[in-house]
């Protein structure tokens, strides 16, 4: 299948472009998971760009170049501080479109890792196009989705309505990165504070 590598992008020494890269891999400190640890960094238009990491959006913040909408007040950094959850730049920046990548982890994420035919989730899963290749199917959101092993087999080299096995959503491409991750993220009961600065993205 064609998808498109992942891209890491580079890290820059600069603090605003490092909060609008993608969050780093970081050591937790201790009593804190890093899954609960993003930021959400929005421009100072209040326009959403990116979810950073809360030592990124920290400096950001210390440096006068943020200020903080949202906090988690379970974390407190010192006396006067807590961990922010939302930050606005204090000066707008243009930020240029960037488009998910179409691989098998973002199909599987955008189809919460459930089967599309069947709705299993145990059985290894695999992704299936709903247009075959072979019948000149393209590698595109709107034809590629997940499937386990067995559906994808019963399907062979048919449509689904050839097959009898018709999709439980039809695949779409995600509107945007950011909103695909943070959705994500409070699809799993983290930072539901987010919503109302989502609304539209």
């Amino acid at each position: 299948m064609a998808f498109d590598p992942d891209i890491s992008p580079q890290t820059s020494g600069h603090p605003v472009r490092a909060a609008l890269q993608a969050p780093s891999q970081e050591r937790p400190r201790r009593g804190m998971s890093v899954s609960v640890s993003q930021v959400l960094v929005l421009n100072a238009s209040y326009e959403p760009l990116n979810i950073t990491t809360w030592k990124r959006a920290m400096v950001m913040v210390l440096m006068g170049k943020a200020e903080g909408l949202e906090h988690d007040r379970r974390r407190q950094l010192r006396p006067d501080l807590h961990q922010p959850t939302v930050i606005r730049l204090r000066q707008f920046v243009r930020v240029p479109y960037r488009q998910m990548p179409l691989n098998r982890r973002n199909v599987f994420q955008r189809d919460n890792h459930l089967c599309q035919y069947c709705g299993s989730g145990s059985d290894p899963l695999s992704i299936d196009h709903v247009v075959p290749r072979s019948r000149g199917g393209p590698d595109v959101w709107e034809n590629v989705t997940t499937a386990c092993l067995a559906c994808n087999v019963r399907k062979g080299n048919r449509t689904p309505r050839e097959a009898g096995m018709p999709l439980r959503q039809e695949p779409r491409r995600p509107l945007s990165t950011l909103s695909f991750e943070a959705r994500r993220r409070m699809g799993n009961g983290l930072n539901r504070e987010w919503e109302k600065y989502l609304i539209g993205a």
